[in-house]
C-alpha cells in the first residue's frame, strides 16, 4: 500500500534543474549568519513535498531549510540551529519517529518543536509519532493556514 505524497498545487512548483542539492537554504543566506526570522527545517523524501511546504514557510516570514532524508536532517541539525522540525514519517533507511528520536536525543534539540507530516493515517499514527518526540502529527494533504497556525503556536509557545 503506496502513501499519498501530493500536496494541493505541488505539481504547479517550477522545477529548475534536475541536479538538486540534497539539503538547501530556501532563503539564500549563508547559514552561518544568524537571522531574526525563524529557522524551520522540512525533511521528506519527496521534493514537491519539501518545496510546497517551504513556499508556505518562506511566504510566512520563516527562513527554512530543506531535507530529502532523516540522515541529511541529522547532518543540519548538528551544523545549525533550528527553531523547529517538521518531517514525513514514512522515508527510506530512517523513518520519521526514529528521526524525533535522534533529535530529541541532542541537547540541542530536546525542546525544540517537531511536527510530523505524513500520509499514514491509521489509529495509532497520531500516538507513535507524540511518543517518538513529536509535538503535534498532520495528514496530507497539508492545509497551509493549519500548517501555519501551528508552526507558530508552537515557536511563541518556546519561549525563544
Amino acid at each position: 500500500m503506496g502513501r499519498p505524497h501530493a500536496l494541493p498545487g505541488a505539481a504547479a512548483l517550477n522545477k529548475t534543474t534536475s541536479n538538486r542539492h540534497s539539503a538547501k537554504n530556501q532563503s539564500g543566506q549563508n547559514h552561518r549568519e544568524r537571522s531574526t526570522r525563524q529557522r524551520v527545517l522540512v525533511v521528506d523524501d519527496v521534493t514537491d513535498v519539501t518545496e510546497m511546504i517551504a513556499l508556505f514557510l518562506k511566504h510566512a516570514g520563516y527562513e527554512v531549510t530543506t531535507a530529502n532524508s532523516a540522515g541529511n536532517a541529522l547532518e543540519l541539525a548538528g551544523d545549525r540551529c533550528f527553531d523547529l522540525i517538521i518531517s514525513d514519517i514514512g522515508m527510506p533507511e530512517m523513518n520519521g519517529y526514529q528521526l524525533a528520536e535522534s533529535l530529541r536525543a541532542l541537547t540541542d534539540y530536546q525542546t525544540t518543536p517537531l511536527i510530523a507530516v505524513t500520509g499514514y493515517t491509521e489509529y495509532d499514527d497520531r500516538g507513535r509519532s507524540l511518543n517518538a518526540g513529536f509535538n503535534a502529527h498532520l495528514t496530507k494533504p497539508i492545509n497551509p493556514s493549519q500548517l501555519l497556525e501551528l508552526v507558530g503556536k508552537l515557536i511563541s509557545g518556546r519561549g525563544r
